[in-house]
């Protein structure tokens, strides 16, 4: 049986999208997701954020880039990838990101309002960072 990797966020943007095209037109934005739970612990209410790299590629990182912005809540499902780079000093890195495979824009009426928008931005993509994801319509039974 082969492992699942999903993930399914529900957060605030940390800042706009970065959207950068690289060669051949592939557009990938890329941008901070704040995720917070709240415990108590000695009878105090605390708080506790976390911090997400998101990652949309192609046509979902247009989508992103004309729709989220700093603030926004947002409903993100994807995948977990870790990759590595060099840094500046030529010292081996690594990084784990979140690959977004769908979102939906979430809040009030009022948070659109403002933008000219009267619903909820629900983006989806089939085809993540050169990986096509198979549709249930594509089994031979």
């Amino acid at each position: 049986m082969s492992g699942i990797n999903k993930v399914i966020l529900v957060g605030h943007l940390g800042k706009d999208p970065e959207v950068r095209h690289l060669e051949g037109g592939v557009a990938v934005a890329s941008f901070p997701l704040a995720t917070s739970e709240t415990f108590n612990k000695d009878g105090r209410k605390v708080e506790q954020t976390e911090w997400h790299n998101i990652v949309m590629w192609r046509g979902l990182a247009d989508v992103a880039a004309k729709f989220l912005q700093k603030g926004k809540l947002v409903y993100i499902e994807g995948k977990l990838r870790t990759r590595s780079f060099e840094d500046k000093e030529g010292i081996k890195k690594y990084t784990t990101e979140v690959v977004a495979e769908n979102f939906t824009m979430l809040g009030r009426k009022t948070d659109f309002e403002n933008d000219g928008n009267h619903r909820p931005a629900i983006a989806k993509t089939t085809d993540t960072d050169g990986y096509r994801n198979n549709d249930a319509d594509d089994l031979p039974f």
